[in-house]
């Protein structure tokens, strides 16, 4: 936006005119705008950070500068730059150096006491105990690396190979993966409406990390005995493949962040379950990388429902569940 020395208005871009009759979060802009104009009339340039707490919530950086020959003021120029993405990216960025080094510090700081310990111990059994400790801490360690490296590897990979997929392939071979974790809480895994007619295009092995690791999630936060529920679904251009489970639910405030790395809503619950906090960072970038998304539906105290939307693969016109059955599951969630 620039104005002249009597602080009229000569030209707005496209993207400014939104505030000039916008409501609410573009109105409080505006203000701001007017304000740094007049802020700039003795000569001096101003900067000043805005802050909309929307929703969405958005960072804006207002820099107003002075026109004229140095001696003389003759208008000013009002630059708006939206840093709300970076701010979020920078946030992103210094969360996943803090918490990794608390992952890797807690199980690496434990190995260093238990070998001192053992040092200095002379009991067999009590040796033996030690060592069944240490053996925990290491895979604990090594797991957290291979997810990362698993991560850092989908991530590289900007497009999966393409290839269609039986759905029920995938989700069985994803089912034997967390199988044990299933039974030694005592959760049952119902894949029973998980067509054998639907299939995806996409890299298998992509595919059954991702549902492995909302397989395993879902397990994690289940109440013990109860049952994760597996379902699948298409429209003729995507299949939808939905993991419910009867858990412990996601706080609202936590829906948006629930696919960052390292990203917790119970910590105390995932140090008792032993995650590495990157399971469902996975699966975000599996999905990004075929052209789908993942989204989750949950309410605290009353389970979730993760759906993982991916393009369909090449088969025959096939009917999925019903119209009824499909709103009947969606509606249970909303």
């Amino acid at each position: 936006m620039i104005c002249d020395e009597s602080g009229r208005e000569m030209f707005r871009n496209q993207a400014a005119v939104a505030y000039v009759r916008g409501r609410h979060g573009e109105a409080v802009v505006e203000q701001a705008v007017q304000e740094q104009f007049h802020a700039v009339e003795g000569g001096e340039r101003q900067c000043r950070t805005l802050e909309i707490y929307g929703p969405p919530r958005r960072v804006l950086v207002l820099s107003a500068f002075p026109l004229g020959d140095g001696e003389r003021v003759g208008g000013a120029v009002v630059v708006v730059d939206d840093v709300s993405e970076r701010r979020r990216l920078e946030a992103i960025r210094r969360d996943f150096v803090a918490n990794i080094s608390h992952e890797l510090k807690t199980p690496v700081g434990a190995l260093g006491l238990l070998a001192d310990t053992i040092a200095a111990e002379n009991d067999a059994a009590v040796v033996r105990r030690l060592a069944e400790r240490m053996t925990g801490e290491a895979f604990r360690v090594g797991r957290i690396i291979d997810d990362l490296l698993d991560l850092s590897r989908i991530e590289g990979e900007e497009s999966a190979t393409r290839a269609p997929v039986p759905v029920h392939v995938v989700v069985t071979e994803a089912i034997e993966r967390v199988r044990p974790l299933a039974q030694a809480r005592g959760i049952s895994l119902d894949s029973d409406e998980v067509l054998r007619s639907h299939t995806v295009n996409g890299d298998q092995r992509q595919l059954v990390s991702a549902m492995a690791n909302l397989l395993d999630n879902a397990c994690k936060y289940s109440d013990g005995g109860s049952t994760v529920e597996v379902r699948s679904w298409d429209d003729g251009d995507f299949v939808e493949i939905e993991v419910r489970d009867h858990g412990i639910g996601i706080p609202g405030r936590d829906l948006e962040r629930v696919f960052e790395r390292f990203y917790r809503v119970d910590r105390a619950r995932s140090r008792e379950t032993g995650g590495t906090g990157l399971g469902l960072a996975i699966v975000r970038h599996v999905a990004t990388n075929h052209e789908g998304d993942v989204r989750v539906a949950s309410r605290e105290g009353d389970g979730s429902v993760f759906t993982l939307r991916l393009l369909a693969g090449s088969r025959p016109a096939t009917n999925g569940l019903t119209g009824t059955s499909r709103r009947k599951f969606r509606a249970e969630m909303s």
